[in-house]
């Protein structure tokens, strides 16, 4: 993967610089795509991903041990990792997996990678409880809602999603609201969308309605998710990205 482009991210007063495939759809596999119904979403640079990582990196995670589901490029990740956390970002896509650890080594952050499908997910639970989960963009699919219904209650008590208003995070907030309490604020580049923070809860709660809007950028991600799929039957050790 040799065309590559760069993006650069503004977080908390320095500057996160990416790689990432100049052309996404230079990548889409038709034997791959029947095989394990595999877009490579994770390519692109998606606003919620961007939404995710400057609120975490606001946050002083102090060693919080941190995972991050469908990492794509990494970004949510890094800044976790900038921001103290002990970080392991997981995609399904062995090429996700790959450029997250490369993007964390260009920006000097220490994490660990994984490959791991959300339906094979017995590395991560050996792993839990976490202390902080996150994901943004994952639920473009509806299956995709029902698989983290079932998996986030048994990986941590505490979720931060971004989402930038797909129909199936409708019903996940509406499920989710049953044994989480959901706090949802509007953000800068999710026109239609927010950011939403999980916390376990002892009895059923209700979704607190989103915040006023503050400014934000125009735009938002084409329908399909910047993850990309993570349901491949993909598992492997972790390994560890050091500092360059």
């Amino acid at each position: 993967m040799n065309d590559l482009v760069e993006e650069v991210v503004a977080l908390d007063g320095r500057e996160v610089r990416l790689l990432r495939p100049r052309d996404s759809e230079a990548l889409l596999d038709e034997e791959a795509f029947e095989r394990e119904e595999f877009l490579p979403y994770w390519a692109e640079l998606w606003p919620s991903s961007v939404a995710l990582a400057r609120a975490v990196g606001k946050r002083a995670l102090r060693g919080a041990r941190t995972l991050e589901l469908g990492c794509g490029l990494g970004l949510p990740s890094i800044a976790a990792a900038l921001a103290g956390g002990r970080v392991l970002a997981t995609d399904w896509s062995v090429e996700a997996v790959g450029m997250t650890a490369a993007n964390a080594e260009r920006n000097g952050a220490e994490l660990e990678t994984l490959v791991c499908s959300w339906t094979a997910p017995q590395p991560l639970l050996a792993e839990a409880p976490w202390d902080l989960v996150l994901a943004s963009d994952v639920l473009y699919e509806r299956r995709n809602a029902e698989l983290l219904l079932d998996l986030l209650p048994r990986l941590t008590a505490e979720v931060w999603l971004a989402d930038p208003g797909r129909p199936p995070a409708v019903r996940f907030l509406e499920e989710a609201a049953r044994t989480w309490e959901i706090a949802s604020t509007r953000t800068p580049g999710l026109a239609n969308g927010a950011l939403h923070r999980l916390r376990r809860t002892a009895a059923p709660s209700s979704v607190r309605r989103a915040s006023a809007p503050e400014p934000r950028a125009q735009g938002g991600p084409a329908p399909g998710g910047r993850g990309g799929s993570h349901l491949g039957p993909r598992p492997r050790g972790p390994q560890s990205v050091g500092a360059a």
